[in-house]
């Protein structure tokens, strides 16, 4: 058996998220196995060991990929994530079916792997598909819708295809930024009969699917969506702009230990109402480099609700 120190340190690095060290220890397990004449469980523990490895290696991609899809392997942990209970329980559904999929599948059944996200800018749509890419120990691919779609006849539709044959061969998570370049009404009435063809492509090929990646398209304007595409996705989930409750918890995770006491929280949510995650976000941190430019270390109440009024500005700036 292994030694204590191995088991300890096993488990240390599984819950610390060490990938690497995991691997690494699992490794010297199988040779002390192997020199204690454990043969078959020391080249089991190594198969295990080489598989888990190949899964979560990332491949480069195609040089005429080159630029359209972004790869990371993302460390962003699911209780960053601030929205309403239901919104978080769906999404924690997502995770726990893909990691019981084996279990699903023996009965017949298919866990949820094609998410469709919906909401305004900056309210938490990419930050999740980082969330599951780092729960379900995956690369997050983030091919760039916009840049997808060319002028010439056919590349597009032709690019697609490369990515979904990626999809089918590099297990991870593909996020479909901006999804609405592509998803389109069909029955618009100044759209081209070569949008019309993509958009058929990308629906056969998403049902066509049968890989064990996960896909999430994102898209702030599903107004503009075809009906069909709903119909291709095992769930989609709606994101808000923050109530106060998420507001004031948002804020208080951020500035941390910057946070002065007793801040006025009644005149701090009335600035941040109707900004988004991001915008708040933006107006914590730029407050917490003005604490530390000033050497005062504290962000206070004015502080706050000036850069929170300087996000406004923007907000509505960008609104006219």
């Amino acid at each position: 058996m292994a030694t204590a120190d191995q088991l300890r340190t096993l488990i240390r690095s599984h819950f610390s998220d060490n990938s690497e060290r995991f691997y690494t220890i699992a490794l010297q397990v199988a040779a002390h196995e192997a020199r204690q004449g454990h043969t078959a469980l020391a080249n089991d523990i190594r198969e295990i060991v080489d598989k888990e490895r190949q899964k979560h290696r990332v491949i480069p991609f195609p040089q005429d990929l080159h630029g359209l899809v972004l790869t990371e392997n993302p460390d962003t942990k699911k209780s960053v994530l601030v929205m309403e209970p239901d919104l978080y329980d769906r999404i924690e559904r997502v995770i726990h079916e893909y990691r019981q999929q084996h279990k699903l599948k023996s009965h017949g059944l298919k866990h949820r792997r094609k998410i469709l996200l919906i909401g305004s800018p900056g309210t938490g749509k990419t930050m999740t598909a980082r969330v599951l890419a780092h729960e379900l120990r995956l690369p997050l691919h983030t091919i760039q819708v916009d840049r997808l779609v060319t002028k010439f006849m056919g590349e597009t539709s032709a690019k697609l295809r490369q990515i979904f044959d990626l999809i089918q061969q590099e297990h991870g998570v593909y996020l479909f930024d901006e999804f609405d370049a592509i998803g389109g009404e069909r029955s618009l009435e100044n759209d081209v009969g070569e949008m019309r063809r993509v958009l058929n492509a990308f629906l056969q090929f998403i049902e066509q699917d049968s890989s064990d990646s996960l896909i999430v398209a994102a898209t702030n304007n599903p107004k503009l969506l075809d009906n069909a595409l709903f119909r291709r996705f095992d769930d989609v989930l709606f994101y808000k702009l923050p109530n106060p409750e998420n507001r004031k918890r948002l804020i208080e995770n951020i500035l941390n230990i910057f946070l002065a006491s007793r801040p006025s929280w009644k005149k701090i949510l009335s600035e941040s109402e109707g900004l988004s995650h991001a915008e708040i976000d933006y107006a914590c941190r730029d407050a917490i480099k003005n604490a530390i430019l000033n050497d005062k270390m504290k962000v206070d109440t004015s502080m706050l609700t000036l850069m929170l009024q300087e996000r406004q500005s923007v907000h509505h700036g960008r609104k006219q």
